[in-house]
């Protein structure tokens, strides 16, 4: 019971017994059920998705005012959403048990209005969606959005392909010794192989299988391999390795094609031990031709460590413009945040936020900025649901958000272009 509610009865029970009247309290409205809210459209580019595995949803939250909006399931597992820019619609694949974590399993891709977030869809898939500690490349939205490509593996690997406009399952396509998909044109796809090869899938109009060809050998994954998150700006992905080595793939052609590597570290870098970090630690601005990776110290494997730092880099002159100093995104328990002393008296008011400023290390673990033209860079822990925000132009940090979830498995800002 609240403090103010608990006044509220002793008064009334004071009054009962002195034998005063009682004051009439106005009733709340009933809430009326069915009743379903809209988002203003088009969304705005600082609406942000934050993934959380606890809680098994997404949540959709305002990064300008920190409103949380609202949010989509996914059942078991962990899992990110594919968003449409052409139609309002979310894409996400899911699986469910019977038994809520055993049982009779089913995969669908579920459909999504994103306008009010409801469910308007589904379309069963086998039953055999990758499901694992990280959810990014787990599936790719073809770049004309008819197709969707979800990854399967059994251990055995295969891509369900999905017709987005008929909204029909259309079949599935082996690749053996490969992984992951990536969007590479209207009717094309890409997976990482084992030997660092690519593989690239070719579809017809009707979704079949056209092709499957083995590149030639883009990164060694035995000396130093590159990291599942890749971003893209255009027609380039960029996938950065645990020594810092950023390799580009070009998928504007007829044959996708690897540009010369570049490293994200200076002699200097490395001596000093600096190294990627993060469970999502790249993130690019299109408009602006600007990648921003999270970073740490740390010896050789740490890769997944969290970062105190965000460098950020010209692409088209492959070199570092700017370091931004991270601040903890905020400390949460169960989902609640962490603001005791906020009430308290000088010099004790705000405890908390001078805690996490001070004392608190970084342990930023994902970050993501938005695609529009006054960018924001928004970074979060895996063991916390507040998000850091920032200007992503000049790295000054703007403002903590309320917690979006009880912990964080992915950010995603999918509007605003690309």
């Amino acid at each position: 019971m609240s403090i103010s509610v608990t006044r509220w009865v002793l008064a009334l029970t004071s009054a009962v017994l002195a034998g005063r009247s009682v004051p009439v309290v106005a009733q709340v409205p009933p809430d009326l059920p069915g009743h379903v809210e809209t988002l203003p459209q088009p969304p705005s580019p600082h609406w942000v998705w934050s993934g959380d595995p606890i809680l098994g949803r997404v949540g959709l939250v305002d990064v300008d005012t920190g409103r949380f909006l609202g949010l989509v399931n996914g059942g078991y597992g962990i899992w990110a959403p594919l968003f449409a820019t052409r139609r309002p619609e979310i894409y996400v694949p899911s699986t469910y048990f019977s038994r809520g974590t055993h049982g009779d399993r089913i995969d669908v891709l579920e459909f999504y209005d994103a306008s009010t977030l409801a469910p308007v869809h589904e379309v069963v898939l086998p039953a055999r969606r990758a499901i694992d500690a990280v959810a990014m490349a787990h599936g790719a939205v073809s770049d004309d959005e008819r197709f969707a490509a979800i990854f399967n593996w059994t251990p055995q690997t295969s891509l369900s392909i999905v017709d987005l406009e008929q909204r029909t399952f259309v079949g599935e396509i082996e690749i053996p010794g490969c992984s992951l998909v990536y969007a590479a044109g209207p009717r094309r796809f890409f997976s990482l192989c084992a030997d660092g090869a690519a593989l690239v899938v070719t579809i017809d109009d009707a979704g079949h299988e056209v092709s499957t060809v083995r590149t030639d050998r883009f990164f060694d994954p035995k000396t130093d391999p590159v990291t599942e998150k890749a971003v893209r700006r255009g027609d380039q992905w960029y996938f950065v390795s645990f020594n810092g080595t950023v390799h580009p793939v070009d998928v504007s052609g007829a044959a996708v094609r690897f540009p010369a590597v570049w490293s994200l570290l200076s002699d200097a870098d490395r001596h000093d031990s600096w190294r990627i970090g993060g469970s999502q630690h790249l993130a690019v601005h299109a408009p602006s031709g600007r990648l921003y990776s999270l970073m740490h110290q740390g010896g050789a494997d740490t890769h997944k460590l969290p970062g105190d730092e965000v460098w950020v880099y010209d692409l088209v002159q492959q070199q570092r413009v700017q370091r931004i100093a991270l601040r903890n995104s905020g400390l949460t328990v169960y989902g609640f945040p962490l603001t005791f002393g906020r009430t308290w008296p000088q010099p004790f008011n705000g405890l908390a936020e001078w805690l996490v400023d001070t004392v608190m290390p970084a342990m930023v673990t994902h970050i993501e900025v938005t695609r529009d033209d006054a960018p924001q860079l928004v970074t979060v822990s895996e063991y916390s649901g507040m998000l850091g925000v920032y200007d992503a132009r000049s790295g000054e940090f703007l403002r903590r958000t309320q917690p979006v979830g009880w912990t964080t498995s992915i950010l995603l800002a999918p509007w605003g272009g690309r």
